[in-house]
């Protein structure tokens, strides 16, 4: 796959936040509409797509365990790291540190990923795809979720902090889309009819709106004012990540080679766009979240089709 191949994938991308840009630049939509549309993809249209993932999912026939410590031991490193660097080096807060470690280890899959590895592998890299997609989103926002309310409660009493955090949890529609998924998948019940016609309706949109709606914040917050931490979170994503993938897949686990290949390309994707609407959610790193998304989306482009010349062959 050349250069052109991984950019046709990409430009789409470009395309979205591209559109959200202009349409505020030129005046036809507001930030107001910006902060709309981002709490409509968080509290509506991503938890309608978890419970999607989990309500449909399936375990694959092999244990996925050295397959999901390969990938997320990345995730781990690149997350630690870039909360590290931003509360160290740039002197932000552990609310903006979560921000960036989120932004930094949360990957484009669905825009990016997916496309990479059918591309790639085609039907053969289907199983490890799923089987990474049925973890990823739920267990990277659960972990963001929780990681923000213990930071907003840094502090306080760990009686009252222990109450603030539970209740928080409990109505956050992120835990509620995946709690629901999960009883809907155990209830054995089939998926169908009316209502999943609704449910995907509403779960289609969750990229394009969180995309558009993340150019619109560009044209706000720019990336001038925090151009160190856009380039340590690119850095740690396009690089760290797929590095540490690729190591411990051939030295520790010896993963299969479509197995490898598929995790190292999850890995190379950009920076994902949940991690903007995290930041929005909270109120804190919008300006550093949406420069390392575009900024990691147009470097991309390069980065991975170096580590295509260094994946196991289909």
């Amino acid at each position: 796959m050349g250069i052109g191949d991984i950019a046709a994938i990409i430009l789409p991308v470009f395309g979205l936040i591209g559109a959200g840009y202009l349409a505020r630049l030129t005046g036809l939509l507001s930030d107001t509409v910006a902060e709309g549309l981002s709490a409509f993809a968080y509290t509506i249209a991503i938890p309608c797509l978890l419970f999607r993932i989990i309500a449909e999912g399936f375990w694959p026939a092999i244990s996925p365990w050295p397959y999901w410590l390969t990938y997320f031991a990345g995730v781990a490193v690149s997350w630690i790291g870039a909360t590290a660097l931003i509360m160290r080096w740039l002197g932000r807060d552990l609310e903006t540190g979560t921000v960036a470690g989120f932004t930094a280890s949360q990957s484009n899959t669905v825009l990016v990923g997916i496309p990479l590895v059918l591309a790639v592998y085609g039907e053969a890299g289907e199983v490890p795809l799923v089987t990474l997609l049925l973890i990823h989103l739920p267990l990277m926002m659960t972990v963001a979720a929780v990681l923000m309310e213990l930071a907003k409660t840094e502090g306080r009493d760990w009686f009252v902090t222990g109450k603030a955090i539970i209740r928080s949890i409990a109505l956050h529609p992120i835990i509620i889309g995946l709690a629901a998924g999960a009883l809907w998948q155990a209830s054995g019940l089939p998926l169908g009819g009316p209502g999943k016609d609704l449910i995907d309706a509403i779960a289609d949109t969750a990229g394009t709106v969180a995309l558009f709606s993340l150019g619109l914040a560009l044209r706000r917050y720019g990336i001038a004012g925090d151009l160190r931490a856009t380039l340590s979170i690119t850095s740690l994503k396009l690089v760290a990540h797929p590095l540490i993938v690729l190591v411990l897949g051939t030295l520790v686990f010896d993963l299969p080679a479509v197995w490898l290949g598929a995790a190292l390309l999850f890995a190379a994707a950009p920076c994902g766009v949940n991690s903007y609407l995290v930041a929005v959610r909270y109120g804190t790193g919008m300006r550093m979240s949406s420069s390392a998304i575009a900024v990691s989306s147009a470097i991309a482009v390069v980065t991975v089709s170096l580590w295509l010349r260094i994946i196991p062959a289909p």
